[in-house]
């Protein structure tokens, strides 16, 4: 990938063999040459705070709420759900939705968006993203590309660098939701938007699983990861739960939950199951062409567990400072759950998939 990204300064990406700010190499390297923070870095004096996660701050102050999509594993409908999840909020044409794609390595969101060939623009106040709607607007690393097969061959330090840059020089303007897509796992791509984002405020991930114990394995690092990192977990979304025949309308187990699937693993955790989306080949068509799946498909099977997990509000909430811990018992729960009742902003989040394009849903967050 050629390092201006289609004519774009890429300012706070480091060089392509970077060896990293805690190697002895670090500003001695021939790689170093040029970087900005060669002389910091070969000092060997004590690094503060990066001064980009006060520049982020200040620079979200606009963005009322932020969201992280996360799987443990690769290929379970995580970007896929992300698009869907932006094209909902988006149908309500008083909210403004933004969608960042995180996933360096594997970017699908412009192909997802049927945003493919699209480029990113310099404007005066900072990058300019991708409109899809007046009111969704997209931002990808797949827009800096020459070609959407060239590969991104990128370390740690230059994935974050980019990351800083989506996060701080992009200009989103006055927008209500921020929806981030990231890779799988949990890498640098994941402590680097939580690092940055945390002085911003994050409201918290939803975590995208298959109902296989081959990928709920890593659903269980993801929801420790989050822990970890004071991340709160908003909920649990067993995405591919099953077939339905859209002749017959019987269902079949693809992926049988062995080991009892996402429910299972969220009443051992105590976390909410935001409801199960079934298999439906009307998904990958979409995404193939680029369009909103509620639009193409709105009756699908899919669309209707869609509409199933919209209406289980009593079921979904945020559990906040919770996530760093084990959760309490059953009837303790109940009670952080009306403690953190205002910041279930999922109440506003489902009914808008449900709200005509061009009318106000009556659920608010103030």
């Amino acid at each position: 990938m050629a390092a201006e990204g289609n004519g774009l300064p890429l300012v706070d990406v480091p060089p392509q063999e970077c060896p990293g700010t805690g190697s002895d190499q670090a500003g001695k390297a021939d790689a170093c040459k040029g970087c900005p923070n060669q002389g910091i870095c070969s000092s060997g004096k004590p690094v503060g705070p990066d001064p980009a996660i006060e520049e982020i701050k200040e620079k979200m102050k606009t963005v009322k709420h932020k969201l992280l999509v996360l799987s443990g594993k690769g290929g379970v409908g995580k970007s896929t759900f992300s698009a869907h999840l932006a094209h909902g909020l988006a149908q309500d044409e008083a909210t403004q939705v933004a969608l960042l794609d995180i996933d360096i390595c594997g970017p699908s969101i412009p192909k997802i968006m049927g945003l493919e060939g699209e480029q990113v623009h310099q404007s005066g106040s900072g990058w300019s993203p991708v409109y899809v709607e007046e009111n969704l607007g997209v931002m990808s690393v797949g827009f800096l590309l020459s070609s959407p097969d060239d590969a991104v061959i990128w370390r740690g330090p230059k994935k974050n660098g980019m990351i800083k840059q989506f996060l701080r020089d992009v200009d989103w303007g006055d927008i209500d939701y921020l929806v981030v897509d990231t890779p799988p796992g949990t890498s640098d791509e994941h402590l680097s938007v939580v690092q940055y984002l945390s002085a911003a405020g994050i409201d918290g991930a939803l975590i995208i699983t298959t109902p296989q114990e081959v990928a709920l394995q890593d659903v269980r690092k993801e929801v420790n990861f989050c822990r970890k990192v004071k991340l709160p977990i908003i909920g649990v979304v067993e995405n591919m739960s099953g077939f339905v025949c859209p002749k017959c309308k019987k269902e079949s187990q693809i992926f049988p939950p062995t080991t009892g699937g996402a429910e299972a693993m969220c009443q051992t955790y105590n976390l909410p199951l935001l409801g199960k989306v079934p298999l439906d080949p009307q998904i990958g068509k979409s995404c193939d062409k680029g369009e909103s799946f509620f639009s193409a498909a709105p009756n699908s099977p899919a669309a209707l567990a869609y509409r199933e997990i919209i209406q289980s509000k009593s079921r979904i909430r945020k559990v906040g400072e919770g996530c760093g811990t084990e959760m309490p018992a059953s009837s303790t729960v109940e009670s952080y759950v009306c403690l953190y009742l205002f910041i279930i902003y999922l109440l506003h989040l489902y009914p808008a998939l449900l709200t005509p394009k061009g009318t106000q849903s009556s659920l608010q967050i103030k």
